[in-house]
């Protein structure tokens, strides 16, 4: 468990630019969720802080990127939030996932993903790159369908209520036991995949 003083710390992205975006709802009403379990929760919303397509000659030259980089350091927990592109997530979540790799072992990616079709594809695709980075995934994602799940930019089905009361409070728990093992294997000296990430 972590310390008292110090709380679970979530990075939640939101990967959708649209301005009536119901990824933005629900990412922030999850993020208002976890704010009142006592997470600590930043919020990166690319409508208002613009990322712009991975280029591996240029990105980590951005004048914005060291900022960023600290914001995903900092992180215990990725909250990652999508809509369902033709099977895929959004350019705006790809892009900010190309951006890192080292900087995501040993953390946990929770995904939510708003999709017609229940976004099993999208869900796997995240969970794929949690793997190929060394990250944890929750063994679920939320997935919501505008049409049902949503009215006017509110959650409007009890069900859809219920995963999020699930998904908050797995986030919370199973984020601080991960964080907590994650910074024990950090300072100390048996193997494991974190060794490498060693300092």
């Amino acid at each position: 468990m972590q310390p008292p003083d110090q709380s679970l710390r979530v990075l939640a992205v939101i990967g959708s630019l649209h301005r009536k975006s119901v990824t933005r709802s629900i990412i922030c009403h999850v993020a208002e969720r976890l704010k009142e379990a006592g997470c600590t929760v930043d919020v990166i919303d690319f409508e208002n802080e613009p990322l712009p397509l991975y280029n591996p000659d240029t990105a980590y030259h951005a004048p914005s990127f060291p900022a960023l980089k600290k914001r995903v350091e900092e992180a215990d927990v990725l909250l990652l939030g999508t809509p369902d592109y033709h099977g895929s997530m959004s350019g705006a979540m790809k892009s900010f996932l190309d951006h890192f790799w080292r900087e995501f072992a040993g953390k946990l990616f929770a995904t939510i993903v708003a999709s017609h079709e229940k976004g099993l594809t999208v869900t796997d695709q995240l969970r794929t790159v949690a793997r190929q980075c060394y990250a944890w995934s929750l063994p679920y994602g939320v997935s919501f369908s505008e049409s049902s799940d949503m009215k006017e930019g509110e959650i409007a089905s009890e069900p859809f209520e219920q995963r999020i009361e699930m998904f908050v409070r797995d986030i919370s728990v199973y984020g601080k036991l991960l964080a907590q093992q994650r910074r024990m294997d950090l300072a100390g000296n048996e193997a494991g995949f974190l060794a490498r990430h060693r300092k």
